[in-house]
């Protein structure tokens, strides 16, 4: 019989302002106010009171009963529940002081920074929501979880460099293969703790499914599963909102809240807490040279990373001049939340991403031009006049690569950097093309004022004198 460890995410992004035009901020300082949405303010208060203030009154009665869970807070969940919710966050602290809870360290912004090149921002969002659980809870984390269970070998060391205990991630066939996700496991020598996906997701999405073979879920029987789970612990995590936000409380699900703690006591199930997890004996070792997460059918980095567009937004994240002149805005933009939305699956996954997609964005494609609307002004905004050619550009001002027959190559260019590498991406007929045609110098000259790089580019006979030339007018505006 595998113990039992239960664990619980608590979060919610910034999310940006669809109505955001330049002109609003125009003269002004404080930039945030224009760049995420009001609706912020609604939406963590009918969270809260759907979800964050039942379900936690519930938690703390099964805590002084005897229930033990791990819960992992982001720092814009804080924020937003400091500013707003004071109510909720009063309850949450208390669970987080609780004697029978352990506070699970991520990154401050439950963002996409350890898909980075390097690791350093991972790192240092690390520490923040580190300093931050400390301060508000007295409790340091021990054990750690990267931004929905996102773990590589690279992000597996930089944990325990941190001094983590151990880290979590998803319970994959791909990575498992026959092994079971209820061991601990180590990966480049920290401990790592698996999700046990099917428990998992028969609470945070099956519960409400009238379909589902096995509704309605009632309590007994789920402890009846975790009881005959084989193992030494089976990790159960899912979103705290499962409980009356995704699932309604009609559902029935705070009553099975309520009443799972009895149901795991009379079926003989023990609680294990996250660092008690990882002091078991490993089962294994595993390698993980590629990204696993816990969404989607993939469990990879697709949910965020895999098409084009999200893989373009990123670009444009991860090489922002604001990310070294105003971090303490740049940061919001990279919430896993605004790359989610981007996502273009079909199916079950497909409706997942669409359900947390606000509607006021307008599916994908006004996710998109949002995010590099408002990512492009604070861009531009952190830069002095002369180098805001820099700067990336909204979705409307970008160079979209067509091949001779008229027909999308699929890649554009939302800065001159992202310019530079598509040039060396897309195939050499479109570069020519789009250069005989004169479109190059139309889009430099138009968009960023750059008359004399636009000569140079003229006068280019093969995409890499073009790229050439891009990486050295970049390079003197750099150096000013």
């Amino acid at each position: 019989m595998a113990e039992l460890c239960l664990g619980f995410e608590v979060h919610q992004p910034f999310r940006l302002n669809p109505e955001f035009i330049p002109e609003m901020a125009k003269g002004r300082r404080d930039l945030a106010r224009y760049y995420f949405a009001p609706s912020n303010r609604e939406i963590i208060g009918r969270v809260a009171e759907r979800c964050y203030i039942p379900a936690t009154e519930i938690l703390l009665d099964a805590l002084d009963e005897g229930l033990r869970c791990a819960l992992s807070f982001s720092g814009t969940v804080i924020e937003q529940l400091d500013r707003w919710c004071p109510d909720a966050l009063a309850l949450f602290t208390e669970a987080a002081r609780h004697h029978r809870t352990e506070v699970l360290g991520q990154t401050y912004y439950h963002s996409l920074v350890g898909f980075f090149d390097e690791t350093a921002e991972f790192v240092e969002q690390v520490r923040m929501h580190a300093a931050l659980m400390e301060e508000l809870f007295g409790k340091r984390p021990k054990v750690a979880e990267n931004t929905e269970f996102a773990l590589n070998n690279t992000l597996a060391a930089a944990v325990r460099d941190l001094g983590f205990s151990a880290v979590y991630t998803e319970g994959a066939g791909w990575v498992l293969g026959e092994r079971s996700p209820n061991e601990p496991y180590t990966c480049q020598g920290i401990p790592v703790l698996m999700r046990n996906c099917p428990l998992s997701d028969d609470i945070g999405f099956r519960f409400s499914w009238e379909e589902w073979d096995k509704y309605p879920l009632t309590p007994e029987t789920y402890a009846g599963w975790t009881a005959a789970s084989p193992g030494s612990c089976a990790h159960v995590f899912v979103d705290y909102e499962t409980f009356g936000e995704h699932h309604a409380i009609g559902t029935g699900i705070l009553a099975f809240l309520e009443d799972l703690h009895p149901a795991c006591e009379e079926a003989g199930v023990a609680y294990l807490l996250p660092s008690e997890a990882a002091a078991l004996p490993p089962a294994g070792d595993l390698d993980l040279p590629w990204m696993v997460s816990w969404a989607d059918m993939e469990k990879d980095g697709s949910a965020w990373l895999g098409n084009s567009r999200q893989r373009s937004a990123f670009f444009a994240l991860q090489n922002a001049p604001a990310r070294a002149q105003r971090p303490e805005l740049w940061r919001y933009f990279g919430t896993s939340d605004h790359f989610y939305y981007l996502a273009s699956k079909d199916g079950a996954c497909g409706d997942v991403h669409t359900y947390f997609c606000p509607d006021n964005l307008d599916g994908q494609t006004g996710a998109y031009e949002v995010y590099l609307r408002v990512l492009s002004h604070l861009d531009t905004r952190s830069l002095p006049k002369g180098r805001r050619a820099l700067a990336s550009l909204p979705a409307e001002k970008a160079f979209h690569f067509f091949h001779p027959d008229g027909t999308y190559t699929g890649r554009s260019a939302h800065s001159l950097l992202e310019f530079e590498q598509v040039l060396a991406e897309v195939p050499e007929d479109s570069v020519l093309w789009h250069l005989h045609r004169g479109d190059y110098v139309r889009w430099l000259e138009g968009v960023f004022g750059e008359r004399r790089l636009a000569g140079t580019v003229a006068a280019c006979r093969t995409p890499g004198a073009i790229s050439d030339a891009v990486q050295r007018r970049r390079s003197e505006l750099c150096s000013r």
